[in-house]
């Protein structure tokens, strides 16, 4: 089978796949007001979830990271890692979570087959912690982060969103932790999404500001590999830790897009700020269905855009992060 490619030349090695929509954060850039559920939540079973990692993985598909909502609510999501990294062409099985569950479940989740991991920490300070997320978990979140480093992750990352007015601050902190610990630091833009461009305008910060103040003081850009998300990495030679950003807002952005997202109810959407999603889940069903799912998805791709147009301000339907995976 051919490699995932779109009409823009642009080819698809990593898959982000929702497994639940529910999260227990209530972060202020995404889920202020908690998560709700409309209806009974019927997510991904075991079954569809190893359909859909087998036709994935058969067009070229080297990366799936299994994300949320916040994905270790789910009591089968060790099911879930060892589905996606008993595959062998899945070279990568990568997680995003809150943190929450770590320290009690990092080595299991690593013997599972897990290797690469992502923790959102918004801010070194407890007190601003709490005021973004929701949850006095602080040292929680912390403490897994060590249980992650201890069980042998092969990359463990830390997420922050960049809010100005919050956590701009931090910048000083961060660079301290990662001066002599191995982990992947990234700074995330805030992106408009449905929760409202007053939010956006409020606290938006350029990534470009974070990326002049690193270059000055002697950070190295990485160059990425083909699997790499869309953050540009740079290092340090003083520091163990690495520091990525991620800008949707960088001239060019979308240009070296590689990877394609799947709603935790079996949707395929070909950008974070898609207008729609196209239902899989009829296709889901039987192993036998894996060459016409395929041949959906090829066809999918035609229709891919070339860019996400956030700077004309168009979010598509999107109205917060945890919807599609963020």
């Amino acid at each position: 089978m051919s490699q995932l490619q779109d009409s823009f030349g642009r080819k698809f090695h990593y898959l982000r796949m929702s497994v639940t929509d529910v999260c227990n954060f209530k972060c202020s850039y995404c889920l202020p007001d908690g998560y709700h559920p409309s209806g009974k939540p019927q997510f991904l079973s075991l079954n569809e979830i190893a359909n859909l990692v087998a036709a994935f993985s058969k067009v070229g598909t080297e990366k799936i990271r299994i994300t949320g909502g916040e994905p270790t609510l789910r009591k089968d999501f060790t099911d879930i890692v060892r589905i996606v990294a008993d595959n062998p062409k899945i070279r990568t099985v990568a997680t995003t979570t809150n943190g929450y569950r770590l320290e009690k479940h990092a080595k299991e989740w690593f013997d599972a087959g897990l290797r690469h991991i992502n923790v959102s920490v918004d801010s070194l300070d407890p007190k601003m912690f709490y005021q973004i997320t929701g949850e006095n978990k602080f040292d929680e979140v912390m403490r897994g982060i060590d249980a992650a480093l201890s069980a042998g992750f092969e990359r463990v990352k830390i997420n922050a969103v960049l809010l100005k007015g919050l956590n701009d601050k931090d910048l000083p902190r961060f660079l301290q932790w990662i001066k002599h610990t191995p982990i992947d630091l990234r700074f995330i833009e805030l992106m408009e999404t449905g929760l409202g461009r007053d939010y956006f305008q409020a606290h938006h910060l350029a990534g470009a500001d974070i990326k002049a103040q690193l270059l000055a003081d002697g950070w190295q850009f990485d160059a990425p590999s083909a699997s790499d998300g869309p953050a540009q990495n740079f290092s340090h030679q003083d520091y163990q830790g690495r520091i990525g950003l991620i800008m949707p807002y960088a001239q060019n952005f979308c240009a070296s897009c590689n990877r394609l997202r799947v709603s935790a109810k079996g949707k395929l959407h070909l950008c974070l700020f898609t207008e729609s999603g196209v239902d899989l889940r009829d296709l889901l069903q039987h192993p036998e269905q894996k060459a016409e799912l395929i041949e959906r998805l090829q066809g999918q791709l035609a229709h891919k855009k070339e860019t996400h147009y956030l700077h004309q301000g168009i979010t598509g339907v999107t109205q917060h992060l945890a919807s599609i995976g963020g």
